[in-house]
């Protein structure tokens, strides 16, 4: 049998999890900061930072990235991916990138889970300079075609 927290315990943890979700973070970046911020409230944290490019055992520490804006729109005007909403939908340290795109070069920056088709996944992008958007397999195969609308703004 599972011990269950007090309510006002489950409570706070709650609203600590829906700070925590929205936070766009990765390995560096003002998103990681928030996040240690927020969890140093509840436990005692040091942090510390290590500048970009240090090897550190066989491991160098990448470019910090800075998250704005990310959006999708499809031909149709409606919205199929916006970071605001959910922080999945971008893939982590995308490059900068504006433009309008037909469907089979977004399919070239699109990233789902075919075996896992209701999940949206996690995608990063360290070390190779790439722009994409994370979405459900389902979505994805009810996107139609035409032109889309990509801002993604973002620098490293």
């Amino acid at each position: 049998m599972a011990l269950m927290p007090p309510d006002d315990e489950r409570a706070q943890i709650r609203q600590y999890l829906e700070r925590l979700w929205p936070i766009l973070r990765s390995i560096s970046g003002e998103g990681v900061r928030q996040t240690h911020r927020i969890l140093s409230e509840m436990i005692p944290l040091q942090s510390f930072e290590i500048p970009t490019g240090q090897q550190v055992f066989d491991w160098t520490i990448p470019m910090e990235w800075h998250f704005r804006k990310a959006v999708l729109i499809a031909p149709d005007g409606q919205v199929v991916c916006d970071a605001d909403n959910n922080n999945l939908h971008i893939v982590n340290y995308s490059i900068p990138f504006q433009g309008v795109v037909d469907k089979s070069e977004l399919e070239e920056h699109l990233y789902s889970l075919p075996d896992n088709p209701e999940a949206i996944p996690y995608i990063t992008s360290y070390y190779k300079p790439r722009w994409g958007f994370c979405l459900s397999h389902n979505v994805r195969q009810r996107l139609p075609e035409g032109n889309y609308r990509v801002h993604i703004d973002t620098s490293l």
